[in-house]
């Protein structure tokens, strides 16, 4: 199968949260999910608020990223999860 690149886009609950202790559980589950993340970012939003932004190759035959996104809302600090954008990899 192909492999596709998953961006996913994480919201604190608030600009006090800890961006770094987010990422590293949000990379566990994502490595746990199957897949490997690549880059990662942090989006100034307003008034001191940034979300997290993470860059993630998986294999395109996983399916959906619903079940990851759900467990990752789970994670202490996260207000919102979405995946904005999905590509194919070429490669």
């Amino acid at each position: 199968m192909t492999n596709v690149i998953v961006t996913m886009k994480i919201m604190p609950s608030s600009p006090d949260s800890d961006l770094k202790a987010i990422e590293e559980e949000a990379k566990k589950e994502i490595s746990e999910f199957g897949g490997e993340v690549g880059k990662t970012e942090q989006e100034p939003i307003a008034f001191g608020l940034k979300a997290l932004m993470l860059y993630f190759v998986m294999d395109e035959s996983l399916g959906s990223t619903e079940d990851l996104e759900e467990k990752v809302k789970k994670i202490k600090d996260v207000n919102s999860v979405e995946v904005p954008d999905v590509r194919r990899a070429i490669g």
